[in-house]
């Protein structure tokens, strides 16, 4: 078995107390309101709770409609069209400054 160097050892309880330097104690009472922000967040975003309940087939759609939906979706972040440039090009790269290079 290998033994540890010198250094080590002595270095070891160091750095275990500055790792326990950086501990605090977790609070012993929580806010009364703790976790309401996020309850009314989520029930401000639920349009309509008792849609689970609901067993009528949604409509709107078809599924070929909507699967050709999806794919055009997702091909429009792999094949990015390059920005159209018109007659306000404002703070965009890619033109002649007009000036004389030094």
């Amino acid at each position: 078995m290998k033994k540890l160097p010198a250094r080590m050892i002595l270095c070891l309880p160091v750095i275990l107390l500055v790792l326990t330097a950086c501990v605090t104690s977790p609070p012993k009472r929580l806010d009364a309101r703790f976790g309401n922000a996020l309850d009314m967040a989520k029930a401000q975003q639920t349009a309509n709770p008792d849609a689970s309940l609901d067993t009528a087939p949604v409509r709107g759609v078809d599924g070929q409609a909507g699967d050709a939906m999806i794919d055009n979706y997702r091909e429009s972040y792999i094949n990015r069209p390059a920005p159209a440039r018109g007659a306000l090009d404002v703070g965009t790269s890619g033109g002649s400054s007009g000036g004389t290079s030094r």
